[in-house]
């Protein structure tokens, strides 16, 4: 096909819009100073990626990018939200850009019905854009998609701008789509190519294509109607039930009886029916109109492809445009999915600022300003279950952090909220920076932070060999390495799990160094030292957890500028601790001053000292333990592989024995009846009872030469509690698994046996042992295996019967078929079939079911036939055939 009079065809009169697309950022040169890269900016590099990842992963931020999976409209909004892969702000710009979207879509969510924007008519066309840029043809569905893909987009697109003609707050969507180009030329080319709605090449996408459709259809329309006409032609002389016109092997053909083929002399034939009956036949004078179609068939087929390898080649020329499209409307999704989260979670906008001013031009003294928020995740569990869309769980809290705090130090009882506390910071700081809304009271106010960096949970790690307090420690240096004067850092339980007084000192010194250094960090704590640290600096805030003195219960509420305490002894009192146990506990709170440290540390060393030499002790005797414990087992390991090597080659050559004598017991058998029936022929009446009597005694002889001559006893003679074993037999050792093994050491008073087994020497009980199995030697003469006399002629005639009896083998030439048969050439056909078997044979009949005629006649002709001696009718286990036995 000439590739031009595709182009001439195809609509060109939509010109290209030039994209507006933003072209991705790329650093600009460095100094060759700059260019250095030392080992410590890795190792910060490292840090940061390590931490960052650690915090998204105990704040849990991918199970709430989770909530917004049923709001995402397209697949690729499903999978960003799946895995956590939504758009988040650079920048404080960014941010707000991203919270002005998801406004934006709230007030688009109003102006339109619910999914009346059409995005899931959206599809993912990255792996279709990727095929066709590697070379692979698309195929009439995948170009459809494209086509469907690039409309739905351009509607998108439309619907945006008519919401913000008449809302501007629809602005920022209609801003995202603004630059894209929706390939409109190449969406007419394959619309005018191909019917979307049928999946069809139409004729008109080439002159050539249309051309050979037409030719093809003439040629079928002569075609079919000589095959109609030859096909009556059989039918009214016999030759078939119906006129039939069909296709076999590619080719239009027609079917006739095998029997009456001659009634299409030259014809071909293409195929046969399963039971021979029907042939198709190509008549002689349809091979070249056939020969046409396919011709036909192959020309068209090319074009196709030919058309289709241009369509593949616009999409992978429109490559570019097409992922930036796809990138823009899956950022218009997501954006719609935050709105309808937020609209879910009664979520409000936030107010983000740069940095912690006193005012920032509306007058507030905070810096973090939130009113009543809930942790989102606690609260979307919930949410549904609610009838009016509220609730009070989990307990909203307020966060205010002044304007001049740096470190706000939170204290208060175990299980109080502090950790919570920390968490809900954590995602709402992420929320506000990917355009989420809050679920909060009134207007959230917080800065924008370029890192937030978390140490919550155990990062105890068998695998790095960290404890509980190695690996808060751990993280917190990388925490202060790559944290910036913008960062937000939440530690909980700050140097806890080792000595107190150490552990207040590492705090202290952590919080006085990064008070400079990042915006705003929250650490939860029990040391009431770290609380002190606000009298002297006005840097640090302090925060407690409230616990009810009423109900000695948690309310989970914050009290900012109040110092908690952990109320350890309160709890303990309010659950039902032992009084006597919690007024040691109190005393013991008094006697654990400051002054007391020395003396309390000296002691503490002491028993360390003796408790490290104990288990020094104790682990040389587990050594020494284990050495000879490693000894015994391989002697008894390279004693069981002894054992296996004889037990296999007894086992081998027991077998070997046992397969010689079988084959000599079977061919003296053989011989003996073959000798059976030569005398049988030759031997009078009154020496048939001799014969037989001289075979039994053979046959008997034969069994009794080849049956085990000694046969082990099968139960002991008598008890063997009061059996004794003696210094050099052989014994089995049941406690061992039936193992032999050699008395060394005569039983004693304690009812104990030396037993040798191999190379090892072990004392059993004497009940554990029992001697070897003896033989019958008694047997009397008259009572042998079997007797000669016992060999009837009931079962001597039975091994004959399996001698002489025929092998029911059926094979092509004992079978003879005789379905589609008239009942004469049937018969006929019997007769010849049994004449010709010899003697002693088997025939194997296939007469099929239909209405039973020639089943009947084959019974009746089998029953009376003289060289039948007898038939077995059809069964499955004939295979559904009768068998006829010849004599």
């Amino acid at each position: 096909m000439n590739t031009l009079s595709l182009h001439l065809l195809i609509p060109t009169a939509i010109h290209l819009r030039s994209s507006r697309a933003a072209s991705p950022s790329f650093p600009r040169a460095s100094s060759p100073s700059s260019l250095r890269i030392t080992s410590s900016s890795i190792l910060r590099a490292d840090d940061s990626q390590s931490i960052e990842s650690q915090t998204l992963e105990v704040l849990e931020w991918r199970a709430l990018c989770n909530q917004l999976s049923p709001f995402a409209s397209t697949s690729m909004g499903l999978s960003a939200t799946k895995t956590a892969d939504i758009p988040v702000g650079n920048s404080p710009e960014e941010s707000r850009s991203l919270l002005d979207e998801t406004a934006a879509a709230l007030a688009a969510m109003e102006a339109m019905e619910p999914r009346g924007l059409g995005l899931s008519e959206i599809l993912d066309l990255s792996e279709i854009v990727e095929r066709a840029m590697a070379g692979q043809l698309l195929t009439v569905r995948e170009l459809c998609a494209v086509r469907g893909t690039l409309m739905a987009a351009s509607s998108v697109f439309e619907k945006l701008r008519r919401a913000a003609n008449s809302d501007k707050r629809v602005t920022p969507l209609v801003e995202i789509l603004e630059g894209c180009d929706f390939k409109t030329t190449l969406e007419h080319k394959i619309g005018f190519c191909i019917d979307s709605n049928t999946s069809v090449i139409l004729d008109r996408a080439s002159e050539d294509l249309e051309i050979i459709r037409s030719e093809r259809k003439r040629n079928m329309e002569t075609l079919d109607s000589l095959l109609k006409k030859v096909s009556t032609k059989i039918y009214r002389a016999g030759g078939i039930d119906r006129p039939t016109v069909t296709k076999r092997r590619s080719r239009m053909c027609v079917a006739i009886r095998a029997i009456r083929k001659r009634l299409l002399p030259g014809g071909v034939v293409l195929s046969v029916s399963s039971s021979g009956a029907t042939c198709y036949m190509e008549p002689k004078e349809a091979v070249e109109l056939n020969n046409m179609e396919v011709r036909h068939a192959y020309s068209e087929k090319a074009e196709e492809m030919a058309i289709l390898s241009i369509l593949t080649s616009e999409v992978s020329a429109a490559q570019r445009g097409i992922l930036h499209l796809l990138d823009r409307i899956l950022q218009l999704d997501v954006a719609f999915a935050r709105a309808s989260h937020a609209k879910w979670m009664n979520g409000v906008y936030p107010k983000l600022t740069k940095t912690l001013d006193m005012d920032d031009g509306d007058g507030t003294s905070l810096a973090v300003d939130i009113d009543s928020v809930q942790h989102p995740l606690l609260l979307g569990s919930v949410l549904g279950s609610i009838p009016d869309g509220g609730s009070l769980f989990p307990v909203p809290i307020d966060i205010k952090v002044e304007s001049r705090s740096k470190v706000v130090v939170i204290s208060g009882p175990n299980t109080g909220g502090k950790t919570a506390l920390l968490k809900t910071l954590g995602l709402v700081s992420l929320m506000s920076k990917s355009g989420m809304y809050l679920p909060a009271k009134n207007r959230p106010r917080l800065p924008w932070f370029d890192l937030i960096l978390a140490d919550i949970g155990d990062p105890q790690s068998l695998e790095q060999s960290l404890s509980t307090f190695s690996g808060h420690i751990s993280r917190i240096r990388q925490i202060i390495n790559i944290a910036s004067e913008n960062s937000l850092v939440l530690l909980d339980e700050i140097c806890s799990g080792t000595d107190p007084s150490e552990g207040v000192a590492l705090a202290t010194s952590i919080l006085r160094y990064i008070k400079n250094r990042v915006n705003v960090a929250v650490v939860s704590t029990h040391y009431g030292d770290l609380s002190r640290l606000k009298d002297n600096e006005t840097q640090f805030q302090n925060a407690a957890m409230e616990f009810s003195m009423e109900t000695l219960q948690p309310t989970f509420r914050v009290l900012w500028g109040s110092t908690g305490e952990s109320n350890a002894l309160r709890v303990a009192k309010s659950i039902g601790f032992d009084g006597r146990i919690l007024e040691n506990a109190h005393e013991w709170r008094e006697r654990l001053k400051p002054e007391q440290e020395v003396e309390r540390k000296g002691s503490l060393f002491q028993s360390l000292v003796e408790e490290r030499n104990k288990l020094n002790l104790q682990a040389s005797k587990a050594a020494a333990l284990h050495g000879d414990l490693m000894n015994l087992y391989r002697e008894l390991e390279h004693e069981s592989r002894d054992l296996e090597k004889r037990e296999k080659a007894l086992f081998k050559k027991e077998t070997q024995k046992v397969q010689e004598d079988l084959s000599s017991a079977k061919s003296k058998m053989q011989k003996l009846v073959a000798e059976f029936e030569s005398q049988l022929e030759t031997v009078t009446a009154d020496q048939y009872n001799s014969l037989i009597l001289k075979t039994e005694e053979a046959v008997a002889d034969i069994i009794e030469a080849y049956c085990p001559k000694d046969l082990l006893l099968t139960e002991e003679e008598g008890s063997t509690s009061d059996y004794s074993p003696q210094a050099g037999e052989k014994v089995i050792v049941t406690g061992l698994g039936g193992k032999l093994g050699t008395v060394v050491e005569e039983p004693g008073d304690d009812e104990t046996v030396l037993v040798q087994q191999g190379k090892m020497r072990v004392r059993v009980n004497r009940k554990d042992i029992a001697p070897l199995p003896r033989t019958k030697t008694t047997e009397t003469p008259n009572r042998s295996l079997r007797s000669k006399r016992q060999v009837s002629m009931k079962e001597l005639g039975s091994v004959l019967q399996m001698q002489s009896e025929p092998v029911r083998i059926q094979t092509s030439k004992n079978t003879l078929d005789l379905r589609g048969m008239r009942v004469e050439e049937a018969i006929y056909q019997l007769d010849m079939a049994i004449s010709g078997r010899e003697s002693g044979s088997i025939l194997f009949i296939i007469h099929g079911m239909g209405t039973g005629v020639i089943k009947e006649l084959v019974l009746q002709r089998l029953s009376k036939h003289s060289r039948v001696s007898r038939y077995e009718q059809a069964n499955p286990l004939n295979h559904g055939c009768t068998v006829a036995y010849i004599k």
